[in-house]
């Protein structure tokens, strides 16, 4: 039987960053999708994975087909059911945000590389990650017809490495969505009050994990509390966000040691949440070894949080002047700007004005309508 085409081509995207929690890479899949969804209508969209996807009804009344075609691994079902689906003649492209594409995509394809970071800092990764990922790589940057990278910092590595991709490399920013915006100074301190931290507090929010860099962040957060000459000249509370990731057990071990000192790890936190921590924050702190693009940063920014980065990978590029960046393996340089901003409000007010400033200037729908650009030249 042959199969029914649409009048506009169809775009099949891999879904499997929803599956089942989605963390930075699913958070651009499905804010990207659905900015796409609500695009120039230029394109239908189907959705593809290997079991059911979280947000599924969100992404289905946006007007996007989902299919889930049961497998055991994910690189399995990529490798070998995806292939076959994508061959049944109702597909015009497929898009992978996830770095590799099948080995042979019967259909035109784009890839969206994140980082570099399963061979440029493969201690960062798990074997798992780094088996389903690098035997796959140079091939699918190969057969893409276009390669986007997040950051100019990840295209500048995917131009080094992978010299052949330059014709066809873009590059297409990250956005933030419009909910991350600053709260009223009543609301500021009336979430304080409910989270139990009234003076406010450090905030970082990423998967408890290597690349993360946190056990830099605990060594100037306990400089800074032995540098306090006093309780009341002790640092504010640091509040860790995130899942715990692989390689974590020491880390958990020390943040357990000094929770009684002022280190609290809320784990894994609901959007809804999520805002209202960033909204009460003092300053975030993010000193990670490698970032493809830097999404809490820009998300604290946007909420009119100073943000204090490391000063690697692209998030420099992500802040601009409107953040402090410090090397990632100097704990007393990060130290010493923690210490600066927290004594200086003045300071911590315009670097605030300035980071809601340049949030603006990244937005999923500006991603959206270049990806549909680039998917036009694919086809092409």
């Amino acid at each position: 039987m042959t199969a029914v085409r649409s009048s506009r081509p169809t775009i099949a995207v891999d879904l499997r960053a929803l599956v089942p929690d989605a963390t930075g890479i699913g958070v651009y899949t499905r804010e990207l999708l659905l900015a796409l969804a609500r695009g120039s209508g230029a394109f239908r969209y189907l959705g593809l994975a290997h079991r059911p996807v979280q947000g599924a009804a969100e992404l289905a009344a946006a007007g996007i087909a989902l299919e889930a075609h049961p497998a055991p691994l994910g690189v399995l079902w990529q490798q070998l059911v995806l292939p076959r689906r994508l061959a049944r003649g109702d597909v015009d492209l497929f898009w992978s945000p996830l770095t590799t594409l099948p080995l042979a995509p019967p259909v035109p394809a784009v890839v969206t590389v994140h980082d570099l970071t399963a061979i440029l800092l493969p201690e960062t990764h798990n074997a798992r990650v780094r088996w389903s990922l690098v035997p796959f790589l140079s091939r699918s940057l190969l057969r893409a017809r276009r390669v986007v990278a997040v950051s100019r910092a990840t295209a500048a590595d995917v131009a080094f490495h992978f010299p052949e991709t330059a014709p066809r490399l873009r590059v297409v920013h990250e956005g933030v969505d419009p909910a991350f915006a600053p709260a009223p100074p009543e609301r500021v301190a009336a979430i304080r009050l409910e989270l139990g931290w009234p003076g406010g507090y450090l905030l970082c929010v990423g998967t408890v994990e290597p690349r993360k860099n946190l056990g830099i962040l605990l060594d100037a957060w306990e400089a800074l509390l032995a540098g306090g000459s006093s309780e009341a000249a002790a640092p504010p509370p640091l509040v860790l966000a995130g899942g715990y990731g692989w390689g974590s057990r020491g880390l958990v071990r020390r943040i357990e040691r000094l929770a009684p000192r002022g280190v609290h790890a809320l784990g894994r936190v609901a959007p809804e949440h999520l805002l209202r921590l960033y909204q009460g924050a003092l300053l975030f702190v993010y000193p990670s070894l490698y970032e493809g693009f830097g999404l809490p940063p820009l998300e604290a920014m946007a909420c009119g949080v100073p943000a204090v980065v490391s000063d690697a990978a692209s998030l420099p590029e992500v802040v601009g002047d409107a953040g402090i960046t410090v090397p990632p393996h100097d704990a007393g340089a990060l130290a010493a700007a923690l210490a600066a901003l927290l004594a200086d409000p003045g300071r911590r007010r315009e670097l605030a004005r300035r980071g809601v400033e340049r949030a603006k200037l990244f937005r999923w729908e500006t991603a959206a309508a270049r990806m549909e650009e680039i998917f036009a030249e694919a086809l092409e």
